[in-house]
């Protein structure tokens, strides 16, 4: 019988299309993810990739061993969600994956109380912005702010994340707007939703830095270094920076709450839905029902 671990690399390049991205995914490096297809490979004496200089397809044996892998994987995690969803005591291991803005500076102050409530559910949160997959069950639940699309998810607005300008009080160009710096994220990050806005505002004005991430915006900002957009729940509270005006509309991102459905009953989910509900209904507004 081959590896499974070895299938399960396969499968990831499978279904990103590259031996990088599935790298990415899998948190592990390029070379691991090639060793480890190379094995199975040789393991069933066939070909499934092509490897080619920007992407891996797969030959048409590879597709088919994929289909069949696929089904086994899917089936391996309904096995697990089952087990999860039958447990009747209010115990056990819950992952969390929301966006790192929301892990930082806004959950991650709200553990002590959910212990307190819940002694005997570990609740484990990953800071992840990319979307990760409920059934192959690589979270339990997760926030995100855009809404998650796999077909066997149950899905609810919680809230509106809001966003706009911020300046350190002490900016030197603070009160010339036409000679604004712009703090921006990099070139991996230009399809945020966030980042588009802001481009729209600053047109042809400096470009101060590129940073890839909120938390870093938020550092520059207080350093003096430019203008950033920035979620109103952290900079508001931030005596060192000061909302500047522009003519732009205001800006928002939706929060969004998934579980896989086959979970929903599960009590120890509950008690993280209902405790996600209650949190960040009461810090960002609870919006309708999906």
């Amino acid at each position: 019988m081959f590896d499974w671990e070895n299938m399960r690399y396969f499968l990831a390049v499978g279904r990103i299309g590259t031996l990088s991205g599935a790298a990415r995914a899998l948190e592990v490096d390029h070379a691991t993810v090639s060793r480890r297809v190379s094995v199975l490979e040789e393991h069933l004496n066939i070909r499934l990739v092509e490897r080619l200089p920007r992407a891996c397809p797969l030959t048409a044996a590879g597709q088919r061993v994929f289909d069949l892998a696929q089904a086994m994987d899917e089936s391996a995690y309904a096995i697990e969600r089952f087990v999860v969803a039958s447990n009747s005591p209010l115990k056990g291991n819950v992952t969390l994956s929301a966006p790192p803005v929301l892990v930082a500076n806004f959950l991650a102050r709200q553990l002590a109380d959910f212990k307190l409530a819940h002694p005997r559910v570990h609740l484990s949160i990953s800071a992840q912005s990319r979307q990760v997959s409920l059934g192959r069950r690589e979270a339990d639940v997760v926030l995100r702010l855009v809404r998650p699309q796999e077909e066997t998810s149950v899905v609810r607005k919680l809230g509106r994340l809001s966003f706009d300008l911020y300046a350190s009080n002490n900016y030197r160009m603070l009160h010339d707007a036409s000679a604004w710096e712009f703090i921006v994220y990099d070139s991996d990050s230009s399809d945020v939703a966030q980042q588009k806005w802001l481009m729209d505002i600053v047109k042809d004005r400096t470009i101060a830095c590129e940073i890839g991430d909120i938390n870093g915006h938020l550092a520059a900002a207080q350093a003096g270094a430019g203008v950033a957009c920035l979620p109103c729940f952290l900079a508001d509270q931030d005596p060192t920076l000061r909302r500047v005006p522009h003519e732009a509309s205001p800006f928002s991102r939706d929060i969004w709450l998934a579980i896989h459905r086959d979970l929903r009953r599960s009590p120890q989910i509950r008690a993280v839905m209902d405790f996600l509900l209650k949190v960040v209904g009461e810090e960002f507004g609870i919006a309708s029902g999906t």
